[in-house]
């Protein structure tokens, strides 16, 4: 016997049509390159929407074609985030920090056929341009800049278009957005969302446990909207009616906290290293920006160390960690504490919130070692597995791959990770940064929040290097706060009291800065290079 329900298809329109009808005054707001803010409302998104979504079907896309975006977060992408799925097509931003031949073979492999570009990265597509071939380029007059020679303007290809359109049927199963991994072996891989998959991501970001966004809220999107979908914001965000923030291509810390104080945000989310800057503007200045009240911070992409939970606590911002991944959408797990954990002390709480946090609804986690499945005992590590219905099930043409997904369909992130009783998640490192030392594993994450926690120390990456006896040793990279101090044997001496000898690294390093990867996360393979023969540098502090 079948169930006797509506088989009502899951797409994108639903969340675009309840933006419009229930959340009208809603606004998108965005800060362009000279600082200056925009507004629009979901009714006029909506409408812009429709025309942007014929003008692509006038233009000959086709189901399945690819549109690339390459934009800085503002309204416009917001629309090529709805336009291009909802006109049978598929929204694929591309990542601009990327080496423009990484670009091009990113376009490539995808086959977009179609570029939107912000008139200030015109510059950037200039790079890779002759690697590509797009059939038609739009130019969108973001930083208000001359239209280049050989590019289209975007508000004609809209002004040519009806806000009437009605969007073709489509099954919730298409595809609607594409995304590119970062930081993988080989070349990049293509994750493919559908629209199922992005409208039950949407509906369990609004959860209380998780996002927990609402039409009272104003959230502020600091992640680029070609990192991970967005983080999912430009789809939960007009489902929920919430406020949408958006940075343009970012802002330092002061103009940021301006920002915050004047849209009256609620929710920001964004890498640990944009926090990082926050929490010392708001050590300068402690009185320099009035909140309206509590701003609950997402963090993801890395670890934040608890030194700087515990330090934006103190001025209202409160940090919830989260773990995701291109593909997972990018939601899988929300560090939310459990009710019967508001009694225990302030540092049960803080051991709790560095975690990763428990499975969001419908998403089910294990831990896989070659031996079998691992206890979630809390101490024992395994690699991170996931499964549900807004996870990768493969790669787009990528069959060499295929390794990635167990023989049962899970799906193999690489991450090592602890889950204790509760099912809270720790990422204890990726498989690959790990360091083995004489056998024995050593978390370089660990070491490296730790080391954070000390008062000169801003930001420290713990890498291995090679050793002759050991075969692994860590070593660690410093950069000091401004101002700041620190010798090598203070710190072996701050670490002495959470690790056992032979887990502290053999030396310290210091540099100015550490270099990232095009989403904000410690580079660790350039870091190995540069240090591979460390040991033979006279000037290290290694150890004997």
């Amino acid at each position: 016997m079948r169930g006797l329900m509506m088989d009502e298809p899951l797409t994108l329109a639903a969340i675009l049509e309840r933006a419009n009808r229930y959340f009208p005054r809603g606004e998108v707001v965005s800060r362009r390159p000279d600082g200056t803010l925009s507004r629009i409302k979901y009714a006029a998104l909506a409408k812009r929407v429709r025309r942007l979504a014929q003008a692509l079907q006038q233009a000959g896309l086709k189901r399945g074609d690819r549109v690339a975006t390459l934009m800085w977060n503002h309204a416009a992408h917001v629309e090529a985030y709805f336009a291009a799925p909802l006109s049978g097509g598929v929204v694929h931003p591309l990542n601009l920090r990327l080496h423009p031949d990484e670009i091009a073979y990113i376009a490539g492999h995808a086959g977009d056929r179609f570029l939107i570009v912000d008139d200030v990265l015109w510059p950037v597509f200039e790079r890779f341009r002759d690697k590509v071939r797009f059939e038609r380029v739009w130019v969108v007059p973001f930083g208000g800049m001359p239209t280049p020679p050989g590019a289209e303007i975007y508000e004609t290809l809209l002004a040519q278009s009806s806000e009437d359109y009605e969007f073709p049927e489509c099954d919730e199963n298409d595809a609607a957005g594409m995304f590119f991994t970062s930081g993988t072996t080989g070349q990049p891989k293509g994750v493919v969302y559908s629209h199922r998959s992005l409208v039950l991501h949407s509906m369990a970001e609004c959860m209380t446990d998780s996002f927990g966004l609402s039409q009272n809220d104003t959230a502020l999107l600091l992640a680029p909207m070609f990192h991970v979908n967005g983080w999912g914001l430009p789809y939960t965000c007009p489902m929920a009616g919430t406020k949408l923030v958006l940075s343009g291509g970012g802002c330092g810390p002061e103009e940021l906290l301006d920002l915050m104080e004047q849209e009256g945000v609620t929710f920001a989310c964004g890498v640990p290293t944009i926090w990082l800057g926050v929490l010392d503007a708001l050590r300068k200045n402690p009185g320099g920006w009035n909140f309206r009240g509590p701003v609950r911070v997402l963090i993801g992409g890395a670890a934040p160390p608890e030194s700087l939970i515990r330090g934006l606590d103190r001025f209202g911002l409160r940090i919830m960690h989260a773990w995701g991944m291109t593909e997972t959408s990018p939601l899988a797990t929300a560090g939310r504490l459990k009710a019967h954990m508001h009694d225990w002390n302030d540092d049960r709480k803080y051991e709790v919130r560095c975690k990763q946090g428990y499975a969001v609804p419908l998403i089910r986690l294990r831990l896989m070692r070659p031996e079998g499945e691992v206890p979630w005992d809390g101490a024992t590590p395994g690699e991170l597995e996931v499964r549900g219905p807004w996870i990768a099930a493969s790669y787009y043409n990528a069959p060499e791959a295929a390794n990635r997904w167990s023989p049962d369909g899970w799906f193999r992130t690489g991450d090592v990770a602890t889950i204790d009783a509760e099912g809270y998640v720790k990422i204890v490192d990726r498989a690959k940064d790990m360091i083995k030392s004489g056998g024995e594993w050593i978390s370089s994450v660990d070491l490296e929040n730790a080391l954070m926690a000390h008062p000169a120390v801003r930001e420290a990456a713990v890498i291995a290097v090679p050793d002759a006896k050991w075969q692994e040793r860590p070593l660690a990279v410093i950069v000091p706060r401004d101002g700041a101090s620190v010798a090598p044997a203070e710190l072996e001496k701050f670490l002495g009291a959470r690790f056992a000898k032979w887990q502290i690294p053999d030396g310290f390093v210091f540099a100015t800065e550490i270099p990232r990867t095009s989403v904000g996360k410690f580079l660790k393979s350039q870091l190995r290079e540069q240090y591979r023969d460390w040991h033979k540098q006279p000037e290290s502090t290694k150890k004997d």
